[in-house]
């Protein structure tokens, strides 16, 4: 049987963030002005011009605002801008809303960020009719529903139907089937490109590719030289259109101990960042003590200003439930990935756990790491006796402490959850 052509959509929130904070003030007073139809942006603090902008409007993008810029660089540009704090809980709330009423159009769903998701629509699209007909409806029903727009990109996979989301906005549908490469991708700027940064776009330039079409008809052989043969042979087959990835959720995490928690700022320092990892790693240490099983292998994971998702994981040498050795591991992987992007959630997650009675011995265990297990469970003997907050570390005796001293914490050592 022939293997029938597969139908992607890829939903994308028109200037998301500002978006939704219309939406919200607009909930709450239905005179208000809508900041989607004046030059603003969310992010920052226009008093003391700090931070950065999170989202703009499009009457703010006709004056070059753009997303990450410093705030007092935008306020250069824009000197009316109007400037609105985030109110990420809320945002959340709508990104919510979006993937429920997706949901009733195909189970095959990804959400590729916070205001984005991938449809597999191959299997039920039969149920709905014409593709770009079914893309509008949606569309339509989210603007007026939900209160915001969005573009559909439709296409065969994920790759064109995210590049064809990305064509005229707001509030549009596109679609780039294979046949319609040539003439709405490959006379794009190669920039344009999914995965193509600045840097490569340089390289590229410096060696007469300029247009995604000109990547797609160079030799195979010339990019491996300039560009690495692995990144190479991705960008030579996304330029022609070539992408076999699935529409898939999330991989279910393996079994473990983990914790994470939403920062009252964001961070972007490393002893703020290891501070917070040290609040993680008590509470994930005491549940792997309480369980009498150990880890060996941590995990760190950051979601930045914009809703993007970062991680990192090492496998130890031996198995572990010390508080210390985790944490050290922890700020290890830190230093080795992040780059100092303002982060808004920090977790840290253990796996590979072992419930063994003992464990083999290792040439890398010393006394250190013994006493440091003897210690750990000290303390924890003294908490499960006089409550969590009765022994703590002294680096969160500090008053500008960002977070407790046992990130989720509860009164009693047995109100842990996994």
């Amino acid at each position: 049987m022939e293997q029938k052509e597969r139908i992607i959509f890829h939903i994308d929130v028109n200037s998301a963030f500002l978006s939704w904070e219309s939406v919200y003030r607009l909930s709450q007073d239905p005179d208000a002005l809508d900041l989607r139809t004046i030059p603003s942006a969310v992010g920052g603090d226009q008093k003391s011009r700090h931070g950065i902008i999170l989202a703009k409007s499009t009457p703010a993008k006709k004056y070059g605002v753009t997303t990450g810029e410093p705030v007092a660089q935008a306020l250069r540009k824009c000197p009316d801008l109007v400037l609105v704090p985030s109110r990420f809980e809320f945002y959340s709330q709508c990104s919510d809303a979006l993937i429920h009423l997706l949901e009733e159009y195909t189970p095959d769903i990804e959400q590729f960020s916070i205001d984005e998701a991938f449809l597999d629509m191959t299997s039920t699209i039969h149920l709905f009719g014409d593709p770009m007909e079914t893309a509008r409806k949606i569309r339509e029903r989210i603007r007026e529903e939900l209160h915001f727009t969005v573009n559909v990109g439709i296409a065969s996979n994920k790759l064109l139907a995210k590049m064809a989301s990305d064509f005229e906005k707001p509030d549009r549908c596109h679609t780039l089937w294979n046949s319609e490469i040539p003439r709405k991708m490959w006379p794009l700027p190669v920039r344009d490109l999914f995965f193509v940064g600045g840097s490569a776009q340089k390289r590229m330039e410096s060696i007469g590719i300029h247009t995604i079409g000109d990547l797609a008809h160079c030799d195979p052989q010339i990019l491996k030289a300039h560009l690495g043969e692995k990144y190479a042979a991705q960008i030579y087959r996304y330029a022609n259109g070539i992408d076999d990835d699935p529409v898939a959720p999330p991989e279910v995490l393996n079994k473990g101990y983990g914790n994470r928690t939403t920062l009252s700022r964001d961070v972007d320092d490393y002893d703020t960042a290891c501070q917070v990892l040290l609040s993680l790693c008590e509470t994930i240490g005491i549940r792997l003590r309480k369980a009498h099983v150990q880890c060996n292998c941590i995990c760190v994971e950051l979601r930045d200003y914009n809703f993007r998702n970062l991680s990192h994981q090492l496998t130890l040498a031996y198995p572990t439930d010390s508080t210390t050795i985790i944490y050290e591991n922890a700020c290890k992987l830190l230093r080795d990935f992040w780059d100092l992007t303002p982060v808004r959630l920090i977790g840290v997650r253990t796996s590979h756990i072992s419930t063994e009675d003992y464990c083999q011995l290792s040439l890398f265990q010393n006394q250190k790491n013994e006493k440091l297990e003897r210690m750990d469970r000290a303390i924890d003997s003294i908490r499960e006796k006089f409550g969590v907050d009765s022994i703590k570390r002294a680096s969160f005796l500090k008053e500008d402490s960002i977070v407790d001293h046992a990130a989720g914490k509860s009164k009693h050592l047995n109100a842990y959850k996994k």
